[in-house]
């Protein structure tokens, strides 16, 4: 069957973190280090990547984990060393989000 996977990037992308070029880089690194038989870079048209209105989506017909596009996420991040800042959870059976790390003021507590 066919399966969509989505990850939300609104947060980040309303905020300027993710900007125009960086969401082209998510989208770029997506298409190049998803494998398909073992192979990174070459889909076919059983997998679908695409990007519009802050939410990358991924549609195919192949079995995958959604935890491996989590972890393409997690790997895009550090590359990008916003991996301080941002976390990717989930939010549903086929999305998830990026949001922020809920940073207090250690000032404030005590």
């Amino acid at each position: 069957g066919k399966k969509v996977f989505k990850i939300d990037a609104s947060i980040p992308a309303k905020d300027g973190i993710f900007d125009d070029t960086l969401l082209g880089a998510f989208e770029q690194y997506f298409q190049s280090n998803t494998k398909l038989h073992g192979r990174k870079g070459k889909l076919s048209d059983k997998v679908k990547i695409n990007y519009d209105d802050n939410v990358l989506t991924v549609s195919t017909t192949m079995r995958y984990r959604k935890k491996y596009f989590k972890y393409l996420t997690k790997k895009f991040l550090k590359k990008k060393s916003l991996r301080d800042w941002l976390r990717i959870l989930a939010t549903g059976k086929q999305g998830y989000a990026l949001r922020y790390f809920n940073i207090r003021d250690d000032e404030n507590e005590e």
